[in-house]
């Protein structure tokens, strides 16, 4: 029994050794396999390195429009708000086109009159005294004038109606054995279908006449603005000159202060230029006239004055009414002198008076002329074409002043050159007469 105990020992020792055999198999078996898994897996591909991401800006907008387009843009926009700020104006102008007309008139009258003022007063008369003499000298001439053609033409209306009847009649014996056979059937038809047509229209002549009074109303109420204002332009222009300029924003104001005064030079020369001229016109084609014992010699002087403050135009219709005149009470020879007599006087208007008188300062082109002319016509009749080309010379002038002005700040704000540049600034010859106000 004693040998029992040492046994099984050796037999729980024999297994303990095999339990740590049979351990170490099956971890070298796990291991074995574990390699063999990992020989049979497939590779595990790496992540490729992440390029950098390159965002395309878009270009701007502005940028992508061609150069040509975007400045016929940049252009188009401000011609639309210039072309929707002339026609607010001209709405306003048209709503008030009486007091506007009857200012630029007094303004006209002033220009004409101010020299008298300025002489008054440096013979020592107060401003005054000088203003109101040279007003009341100014428009007992004009009304005298007017008086003298009214008077003429009644004078003369009973006349004149007899030799235009007389010429009637030698116009239709002319027709009648003229080699354009025509009848005396045919010119009574004539006749009668005139007086038809005064009899189908006598509403529109009532309402014509009704018209005419309105505008004899309007005409007095304009010229009492006129006067008014001439009055107030002659005695105290300088202040409101002054006052309208704080009315400019302050960086404008130095430039416009030197455009003014220019302006009223050039509408000063403009009005006594024209003047001179009419006046000579009226004086020679008057005499013309009257040596041609043509009827009515002076009014129609007196019109070819008047008519002449319309350039272009103005000549045209008192030189045709001279003729027409002409032809009905002496005849076709008449006609023809008179009018060889308006056209070498015109002639002479044309290229010497007008060169010479006006000068430099209020030349304007003929096709500025003709434009301003029929589109003051067009926008106020008569006296917008009064009004078209003064007022283009002084928009000229005002225009070529303050170019001048621009670019001679823009002289005086550029940086003074240094070192060579200096030396071939002192070198250039100069060329202030150019960009100076001499110059303008």
């Amino acid at each position: 029994m004693s040998q029992v105990p040492g046994w099984l020992g050796r037999v729980g020792a024999r297994l303990t050794e095999m339990g740590e055999r049979f351990e170490q198999r099956r971890a070298e078996a796990e291991r074995e396999h574990a390699e063999a898994e990992e020989r049979d897996l497939p590779s595990v591909p790496v992540p490729p390195t992440p390029q950098p991401v390159i965002v395309v800006e878009r270009p701007d907008p502005a940028q992508a429009v061609p150069w040509g387009v975007r400045v016929a843009a940049e252009a188009g926009w401000r011609l639309l708000v210039l072309a929707g700020t002339l026609w607010v104006l001209m709405r306003i102008i048209s709503a008030v086109q009486l007091v506007v007309l009857a200012f630029v008139a007094a303004l006209l009258i002033t220009a004409l009159l101010q020299p008298t003022v300025g002489r008054l007063r440096r013979l020592g008369l107060p401003r005054s005294v000088a203003t109101a003499l040279t007003a009341i000298l100014g428009f007992v001439i004009m009304g005298l004038i007017g008086w003298f053609v009214t008077w003429q033409v009644m004078e003369n209306i009973d006349n004149l109606s007899d030799q235009i009847q007389d010429g009637i009649d030698e116009l239709r014996k002319w027709l009648l054995n003229s080699p354009f056979h025509v009848t005396d059937k045919q010119i009574n038809d004539i006749a009668e279908n005139l007086r038809e047509a005064v009899g189908a229209n006598t509403d529109q002549i009532t309402s014509a006449g009704l018209e005419g009074v309105t505008v004899v109303v309007e005409a007095l109420t304009g010229i009492l603005l006129a006067v008014f204002s001439t009055l107030f332009l002659l005695y105290d222009g300088r202040r409101i000159w002054e006052w309208t300029l704080k009315l400019a924003p302050a960086a404008a104001r130095p430039a416009l202060a030197g455009a003014g005064p220019r302006a009223w030079r050039t509408l000063t020369a403009y009005v006594r230029g024209t003047v001179i001229v009419a006046l000579i016109d009226a004086i020679f084609i008057g005499l013309g006239i009257y040596f041609l014992d043509v009827p009515m010699a002076v009014p129609l002087a007196v019109f070819i004055f008047l008519f002449a403050f319309i350039p272009l135009v103005g000549a045209v219709v008192s030189g045709a009414l001279a003729v027409v005149v002409a032809l009905v009470t002496q005849g076709v020879f008449t006609a023809v002198m008179v009018l060889a007599v308006v056209l070498a006087v015109q002639q002479i208007e044309g290229h010497i008076l007008q060169p010479f008188i006006l000068g430099r300062a209020v030349r304007v082109h003929p096709l500025a002329v003709v434009l301003s002319v029929a589109a003051g016509g067009l926008v106020a009749g008569i006296g917008g074409a009064v009004v078209a080309v003064p007022l283009v010379a002084v928009t000229n002038t005002v225009v070529g002043y303050l170019r001048t002005y621009a670019h001679e700040a823009a002289l005086r704000q550029s940086p003074k050159p240094h070192g060579a540049t200096a030396m071939e600034k002192g070198s250039e010859p100069p060329t202030a007469g150019k960009d100076s106000l001499s110059g303008v």
